[in-house]
């Protein structure tokens, strides 16, 4: 079968370990099925493994790709839920030995792709498979950060931290949707002008003072804006963290935590019913995922350029 690997690792230039050609067909452990993908989205992540971020050099070759929908073994449209973990309190990303597509096992930038039974999502018919592809990675790990990590209340303010990449993006679309007072930042005046036009109420540029304090702020830009994160939040505000795309380390006043009573809240991916309820959520308030440009799968080392480049508002979609 077609697909997308890697074959290798370069922090500096990504795109060298980037192999398109065929490769054999998933194997079938017990207790898992394969998938026929239509669609599959691009994230960071896939980036990340070709800079040797978060992937063990003996796991190489490796099928890149986290996001997918497509028919099932009966035929039926399906999401993907790329988390391959055991539940803990009913949540698989608490599983410390968790991981992601791609990581362990081979990823969806294929034709098929293997993956537990139970991490099948029925796809809901007023979604396209390119909509659906881009919901198990950014839009789950959105959902999440907004409705269960932010402990927030309809009409709050949120502040969303570099707008253009696909968990911002959907950060505003999903907040818009969900009766938040949604503001953006980015340091390019285009992606602040499209931001606008996706439901933000307020766009900044990166670093500006704000109007007033925010009630949260979502964070996955990292050490590039984590000082405007902090002075932007209120007293007993909180920030939730799902990345770090500018850097990991980034210093922080204590006294900003503690005097303030501000809190800092971790969020990775989502669980499977959560993913179920993003698709139910979408098809309820005519949402849909932002998606910058659709390419096939043999023109993946374009999209791959794009997302390196910052040259991307919302995601990059391949069909296969």
């Amino acid at each position: 079968m077609f697909a997308v690997t890697a074959t290798q690792t370069d922090p500096g230039n990504p795109l060298k370990g980037l192999t398109l050609g065929e490769r054999p067909d998933p194997t079938v452990p017990d207790g898992w099925t394969t998938v026929t993908v239509k669609a599959a989205a691009l994230n960071h992540h896939d980036l990340w493994t070709l800079k040797g971020v978060g992937v063990r050099q003996d796991r190489l070759p490796i099928i890149l790709g986290c996001d997918a929908a497509g028919l099932d073994e009966d035929g039926n449209e399906v999401i993907v839920h790329s988390v391959i973990g055991t539940p803990v309190d009913g949540d698989e990303t608490l599983d410390p030995r968790r991981s992601l597509l791609s990581e362990v096992y081979d990823g969806t930038f294929a034709e098929k792709v293997a993956v537990p039974k139970r991490n099948l999502v029925p796809k809901p018919a007023a979604i396209s498979f390119e909509e659906a592809a881009c919901l198990p990675t950014a839009w789950l790990t959105a959902y999440r950060m907004l409705f269960d990590k932010a402990g927030l209340q309809p009409g709050s303010t949120v502040l969303v931290q570099g707008a253009g990449g696909g968990v911002a993006t959907a950060l505003i679309a999903l907040g818009r949707a969900g009766g938040f007072r949604v503001w953006a930042t980015s340091r390019s005046e285009e992606k602040r002008a499209r931001a606008l036009e996706l439901g933000a109420d307020q766009v900044f540029e990166s670093g500006a003072r704000l109007p007033e304090r925010v009630d949260a702020v979502m964070e996955s830009v990292g050490a590039a804006t984590w000082d405007h994160s902090l002075g932007s939040l209120r007293p007993g505000g909180r920030i939730v963290v799902c990345g770090a795309t500018s850097g990991m380390v980034a210093p922080t006043q204590l006294a900003q935590i503690f005097f303030l009573q501000r809190s800092i809240v971790g969020s990775t991916m989502g669980t499977r019913e959560q993913l179920a309820r993003l698709g139910v959520f979408l098809e309820q308030t005519g949402v849909r995922p932002i998606i910058d440009r659709v390419l096939p799968l043999t023109r993946a080392e374009e999209g791959f350029a794009a997302m390196h480049d910052g040259d991307v508002f919302g995601k990059i979609v391949f069909t296969v």
